[in-house]
Order: structure tokens, then sequence, then C-alpha cells
């Protein structure tokens, strides 16, 4: 068993089962499927997102994995992926409770819970507008040149997320947002790996989603290259000759995602 407790559940849960109190915490669920729960809650007077996994059974299991899937087995994975990305320097959440019981990977029982991001509103709704309202080019060049440097520094830590579309980037609202004043946050890394070194194939789908994600942002070819600049650190000629064929498949990729989006909706 694994057991990690921060203010405020070191104390609200001392000499308490931990596993069977998160599972009494109530507030508004956003997910509830076979073997996991996502909801927020409140305790005393501070928000925090909870997830909890009950395990999805071996049939679950072989399904995902004849279907060239790595399933989700647990909150450890997030867990993981945010202590690595803490240690990088890429924004993300902060975890205060992570439990883990049970060697069944089938049936085990895991929890994650993180301190909530407030006030935020995604990358993907704050530039729904930009084709109908384009931003300022100092704006728009500092969020590029910011996922850009997060990207990068995740997939160098040796952390692939999985699910690296621009809604999963939080921007912080509690300030005025400018090209000097801006923050963003990486969320939802559920599925993500950690490794010692992220594997080309799981950076370029990586890659793949978050350039499929921004094609409907009205960002130019130019922005594109200032993505790959900050992204590669390295002078564009360099990247045009040596990412040659990797930019061929992300065209490639990002339109085969956008076609079956357009043919079968989120349901990626």
């Amino acid at each position: 068993m694994t057991l990690e407790l921060r203010p405020p559940f070191d104390q609200l849960w001392a000499n308490q089962d931990a596993f069977a109190e998160v599972e009494q915490l109530q507030g508004q669920v956003f997910r509830e499927l076979e073997g996991r729960r996502t909801l927020r809650t409140e305790v005393r007077g501070r928000g925090y997102f909870v997830k909890i996994h009950r395990g999805i059974g071996w049939r679950e299991i072989l399904k995902n994995l004849l279907s060239l899937r790595l399933p989700v087995l647990g909150a450890r994975n997030e867990w993981r992926a945010l202590k690595r990305l803490k240690t990088a320097g890429v924004p993300s959440m902060t975890a205060v409770a992570f439990g883990e019981r049970g060697l069944n990977p089938a049936t085990q029982h895991s929890f994650l819970i993180t301190e909530e991001l407030a006030p935020t509103i995604s990358l993907e709704d704050f530039c729904l507008s930009w084709p109908q309202n384009p931003p300022n080019s100092a704006l728009k060049w500092a969020l590029i040149a910011e996922v850009a440097r997060m990207t990068g520094r995740m997939h160098r830590s040796g952390v692939n997320h999985r699910d690296c579309y621009i809604c999963h980037f939080l921007m912080h609202t509690d300030q005025s947002i400018t090209a000097h004043n801006l923050r963003l946050s990486l969320i939802d890394l559920h599925r993500a790996q950690t490794r010692p070194q992220t594997p080309k194939r799981w950076r370029n789908k990586d890659l793949a989603a978050l350039h499929f994600s921004a094609l409907d942002i009205g960002l130019t070819q130019r922005d594109y290259l200032r993505f790959l600049r900050g992204y590669f650190q390295q002078p564009l000629r360099t990247i045009l000759s040596e990412q040659a064929q990797l930019l061929i498949w992300l065209s490639r990729e990002s339109k085969r995602l956008y076609a079956r989006k357009q043919r079968y909706g989120d349901a990626l």
C-alpha cells in the first residue's frame, strides 16, 4: 500500500482509513465511469478535484490490450507525471493526497486529490473566437511560445501526455491576460506515461494531437514555425532539415484526426 497525505488531508484523515474517507467525499461529479469517478469537492473553504479508481476488471484490461491501447489502471500514472513535471518546471496541478492499495491490477483501489486551479479558462475556449476576432500578435506569439516551452519540457523530462490537446492547457484568469502577464497549467494527466526518456513515437503522437486541436483557431504557417522553434529550441533551418519526415507525418496525422472528428464528433 502507498499513502501520501498533505494538508489538510493529513490532519483530517489522521488515524482514519483514507480509502474509506475518500469515498465519502461529496461534490459536483464530472465523470462517472465503470471503475473511475472524478468530482470537485470543497474542504475548509478550498476547492479540490478528486479522482477515484476502483479497478476496471480483467475483461476491460484485455479489451484495451487487444485494441492496442494501454489501459489506465489507477491514479499512479498521474501522480508520477505530476511529480516529474514539477521537477521539470512545467506548471500543472498540485497533488495533496495519493493512495493506492492492492496488487491485482484489475481490482486495485487508488485515488488522487489535487488543488483546484481557479479561476481559469481552457486554451481551447480562450481561442474559440480567434478566427472571427484575431488576438493581437504579441499575445498570440506569447501563448505559442509558452505552449511550446511547456510541451518541450514535458517531453524532455520523460513524460508524454496521451491527451495533449489545447483544451488541457488552462489559462489563469485571476489577473488581466497580456503578452507579458500570462500563466498556463497543464491538466488531465491520468493517461500520461513517465519514463527516463520519452520515445519518439509517443512524443510524435502528442505533437500530432496538439496540432490537430489547434486547426480551427486560425493559426498561420508562421505561427506553427514559431511553435517548432520554441519546442525544439533550434534554428528553423536546422528543424526543417532534420525533422522533415516528422513534419510531413504531423501534417498527415493531424488531418486524419480532424477528418475522424468530422465523422464521429468528439469521440476520439
